[in-house]
C-alpha cells in the first residue's frame, strides 16, 4: 500500500469515528424549543450575526421582529434591507443614537423603556418565530431598564419563539438564562488605524 493510500485510509477511519460520535450526540438531542441566544463581547459582529439569523429565519418563512435599542440616529444597511419585507419583519428602530451622542440619560431611559414596551408586544405574539433585541445588553448595562422585568418577560414568551440579544457587557443573569452565549473578541479593528465606519461593513 502506498503512503497516499495509507493516509487516505487513516483519514477515512478518523471521519468514521467522528461521524459516529456526532450521530450519537444528535440522537441524544431530539428536543426543539425556542432558544435565547446572547451575543456579547467587545469584538465586531454581534449585530451582524443576529441579522444573519434573521435572514435565515425569513428563508424558512418565519415571521420576525426587530427592536433596536441604541442605534437609530442614522439608517443602517440592515434596516434599509429588511424594511423591504414588511409582510414578514416588524422592524422598530427605537434608539436615539449612541450614549456618547445623546448625552441625556433621562431621554435614553425613556427611549429604552418605550423600546421595551414594543419588545414585550413581540414577545407575547405566538405568530412571531424570531425576535432580535439589538443592543439590549447596553440598555441593561446602563440601568435604563429593570433587569428582573426583562428576564421575566423573556421567560414568559411563547415556547417556540427564538430571541437573540446583542450588545457588549451582557449581565450575568442574562448569560445564565440564555441557552447559547457567544463572546465576540477583538484581535484587530480598522478603526484603530484611523479608518472610519463604512457602508456595507459597519453601517
Amino acid at each position: 500500500m502506498s503512503e497516499f493510500q495509507e493516509r487516505e485510509q487513516r483519514h477515512l477511519a478518523r471521519m468514521l469515528r467522528k461521524k459516529a460520535i456526532i450521530d450519537e450526540r444528535i440522537a441524544n438531542a431530539p428536543n426543539e424549543c425556542g432558544l435565547l441566544l446572547v451575543l456579547s463581547g467587545n469584538g465586531k459582529g454581534k449585530s451582524s450575526s443576529a441579522f444573519g439569523m434573521l435572514a435565515r429565519a425569513m428563508g424558512h418563512g418565519m415571521q420576525c421582529g426587530v427592536v433596536q435599542f441604541i442605534k437609530g440616529r442614522n439608517a443602517t444597511g440592515e434596516e434599509l434591507f429588511f424594511r423591504r419585507f414588511p409582510e414578514q419583519v416588524r422592524y422598530h428602530v427605537m434608539g436615539e443614537g449612541f450614549t456618547w451622542e445623546t448625552q441625556d440619560r433621562q431621554r435614553d431611559i425613556a427611549a429604552a423603556q418605550a423600546a421595551w414596551e414594543v419588545s414585550r408586544g413581540l414577545l407575547q405574539d405566538e405568530s412571531i418565530g424570531l425576535v432580535i433585541l439589538d443592543e439590549l445588553n447596553i440598555a441593561l448595562k446602563h440601568g435604563y431598564l429593570d433587569l428582573d422585568q426583562v428576564l421575566a418577560d423573556l421567560q414568559a414568551r411563547p415556547a417556540m419563539q427564538h430571541v437573540v440579544v446583542t450588545g457588549r457587557g451582557a449581565k450575568d443573569e442574562m448569560v445564565e438564562l440564555a441557552d447559547t452565549v457567544t463572546e465576540m473578541g477583538m484581535l484587530k479593528h480598522a478603526f484603530q488605524a484611523g479608518i472610519r465606519a463604512q457602508k456595507g461593513i459597519e453601517l
